[in-house]
């Protein structure tokens, strides 16, 4: 089976704007892998599950028009996997574990750096996340990442999550950019699939444990961290 190709014409040329993911690809989960395996037992292994039930559930509210908080959504996922294994989490402690777990992440090592020498070269940086600008805005303060971005933007006001094409529209239109003046950097397959598929462009983190999704197109950029992905950007005219 072939790989759909990037389109090659606009490799070596500068995006306008570079839209971060978030979570995982700026800021580093182990300290939610401790947190959420306290609250599962001691069982970290589910972190993983977890995850990707919040994700799955985050898919279904905005396949469903419907429209609830990616904490809350994360919370729900907790007291999903915990009761599959006999624990049982009350709503509010769940939110509660979430809440301060995802809010006080530190960047990964190399983000700092990298954001620096984007910034210096002239990139404009946009912070682009499924989670609530408060909770953008409270992790960014905690990571101290702020100074970093000329934009933070959550999808709240879309009423959808991504990868929902309607998000990668919205987030191009509030830049005042074309869909194709867009690079999204991710380190989730899904994402970065979403915005590929939306008109944008994309570079792919390969943080460990992610992968790219075969079925969609192959990114122009694919490097281990984000300063690997800068380190290309900066070549770019």
């Amino acid at each position: 089976m072939d790989l759909e190709k990037s389109n090659p014409s606009v490799k070596g040329i500068r995006p306008k704007v570079l839209f971060f993911d978030v979570n995982e690809t700026l800021l580093d989960l182990s300290s939610v892998k401790e947190e959420v395996g306290k609250a599962l037992g001691g069982r970290e292994e589910l972190l993983s599950l977890w995850f990707t039930t919040m994700l799955q559930y985050a898919l279904v509210v905005s396949a469903s028009g419907q429209y609830k908080p990616f904490g809350h959504i994360g919370a729900a996922a907790l007291q999903m996997v915990a009761a599959n294994h006999n624990i049982s989490i009350s709503e509010d402690r769940a939110r509660e574990i979430i809440s301060g777990a995802m809010g006080n992440l530190p960047a990964h090592p190399e983000v700092k750096e990298a954001l620096s020498q984007l910034k210096t070269a002239g990139y404009k940086l946009v912070a682009f996340t499924n989670s609530s600008k408060d909770g953008l805005k409270k992790q960014f303060e905690n990571a101290g990442l702020t100074e970093y971005f000329d934009e933070m933007l959550s999808v709240e006001p879309t009423g959808k999550f991504k990868p929902f094409t309607e998000t990668y529209a919205w987030g191009a239109k509030k830049m005042g950019v074309e869909l194709h003046e867009c690079m999204l950097i991710a380190a989730h397959g899904w994402d970065v699939a979403g915005a590929l598929w939306a008109g944008w462009r994309a570079a792919f983190v390969s943080r460990p444990g992610q992968q790219p999704f075969p079925l969609a197109a192959q990114t122009e950029i694919f490097e281990p961290d984000v300063l690997q992905v800068a380190k290309v950007l900066m070549e770019y005219k």
